[in-house]
């Protein structure tokens, strides 16, 4: 197996959409890795594993970790990416912290599972940190290590209260679910249910919920719904739409559904959404 071994940035981050990884080879670097992917349904080869990765999948990646990201069906997906080195947070720590917040990196368990609120929160630092690290306001980058400190932070308390939890490593019985989550990635404006799929897909509905859930850490209804909210954020704060309308486009029969849904993931109404993170024209 070819191995390619990369210098780490101090501190770097960015968010790309793409077909395709611009590190093909499996790689490793002297650094430590966020990965979050916001849309699409990827693969992750961490040392000797395979996790399917599908939208709102947060993994993290050990210094010196060999890792390679696959994207087997081709489709676009969209990513963030964050990568420093300890000596980026020194002094920040210079004290001394009575939590280990690093530690999250050597458990051997890179899959973080997040509900939809978590997402939006993990989505917002990640925001917040792109928007210091390319613009470089003035007080940048103590504010960057207060908000990685955050993150590190964050992680570190899901991993301690769920230290059993399932990692979603692929095994050749699962692989029909990579073409399912296709399906819904491109589908999901769609009136959709688990009987419709199932035939599709020909497996019985209780076969499909299970698989399901364990490739991918979600339930059906989970995933289709992070899918439309995902959507429907972009379209709420880079278009001027009705919310009625947007509701609609996005897959969703209900108003009032498609707004509970909308804050059980973000804390926020979709018009209270739009006021905050509207895009500047």
């Amino acid at each position: 197996m070819e191995t390619d071994f990369y210098e780490a940035s101090t501190f770097y981050i960015d968010r790309e959409r793409k077909f395709q990884s611009s590190m093909p080879s499996h790689h490793y670097h002297n650094g430590y890795e966020i990965f979050y992917l916001v849309s699409g349904d990827i693969c992750y080869f961490i040392d000797d594993k395979a996790y399917q990765a599908v939208s709102g999948a947060l993994l993290i990646i050990n210094m010196n970790e060999i890792h390679k990201l696959v994207n087997s069906s081709g489709a676009t997906f969209e990513r963030i990416t964050l990568e420093f080195k300890m000596e980026f947070l020194d002094d920040l720590f210079a004290g001394g912290l009575a939590i280990d917040v690093m530690s999250s990196f050597c458990q051997g368990r890179p899959f973080v599972k997040l509900s939809g609120q978590e997402m939006s929160f993990v989505e917002r630092l990640l925001e917040q940190m792109i928007h210091e690290f390319t613009k470089m306001p003035i007080g940048y980058e103590p504010h960057l290590k207060t908000l990685l400190f955050q993150l590190l932070l964050f992680i570190h308390r899901k991993m301690s209260a769920a230290p059993a939890a399932e990692q979603t490593v692929i095994s050749s019985i699962h692989k029909k679910t990579f073409e399912i989550v296709d399906y819904i990635n491109r589908h999901y404006d769609q009136k959709l249910s688990i009987e419709q799929i199932s035939g599709r897909f020909y497996i019985s509905p209780s076969y499909f919920c299970k698989t399901f859930r364990k490739s991918t850490g979600f339930t059906f209804t989970e995933y289709l719904n992070n899918v439309r909210i995902k959507e429907a954020k972009i379209l709420l704060t880079r278009g001027s739409d009705k919310v009625a309308n947007i509701a609609e486009r996005v897959g969703f029969e209900s108003l009032t559904h498609f707004g509970r849904i909308f804050k059980e993931f973000t804390g926020l109404s979709p018009l209270k959404y739009r006021q905050q993170y509207k895009s500047p024209l």
